[in-house]
């Protein structure tokens, strides 16, 4: 019932998102879409299945979703900084990172939301490790700093996944 629902309102938004119109054939059809699809694929793709869903959890997502807005914003001025320097401080390179999630979804989120953010790319997820191509990887003795940046995300996945 639990990944009926969250399947059923993402492909809403989905489909409201490619549509880009509020009309009413597009509502109807998209709703009934969606609730077809959702009840569908809950049975054979139980994706959400660890997803929690208590306002603690929704508390927890909106806190993930200011978290990466945040990242977001700050590797994209540390990326503008780095290009525009004439000496173009780089030191690539691929840095593991070890991860508490133990839910598959979770790790994607993880993956992804580092990955969204400039100067970084999840390049392979296996077992806990997360493998990240990391423009400046010249700290890379220093896994306390990746590590929090990992942890920022983590903290809040795990409410979110209820573990």
């Amino acid at each position: 019932m639990k990944h009926g629902i969250l399947s059923g309102v993402l492909l809403f938004g989905v489909w409201l998102l490619l549509n880009n119109s509020l009309s009413g054939e597009i509502l109807l059809s998209g709703l009934v879409l969606s609730i077809f699809l959702a009840l569908w694929s809950s049975k054979f793709f139980p994706v959400f299945k660890h997803v929690s869903l208590s306002a603690k959890s929704f508390w927890a997502f909106l806190c993930f979703t200011g978290v990466f807005l945040k990242e977001l914003f700050r590797a994209n001025v540390d990326v503008a900084v780095r290009v525009l320097s004439p000496s173009l401080p780089i030191k690539p390179g691929i840095v593991a990172v070890k991860t508490r999630l133990k839910d598959p979804l979770a790790r994607l989120m993880l993956a992804n939301a580092i990955t969204l953010t400039p100067g970084t790319f999840t390049l392979d997820i296996r077992d806990d490790i997360l493998y990240i191509h990391w423009i400046d990887a010249g700290n890379v003795h220093n896994h306390a700093e990746t590590d929090a940046i990992v942890k920022k995300f983590e903290k809040h996945l795990e409410v979110l996944f209820g573990r």
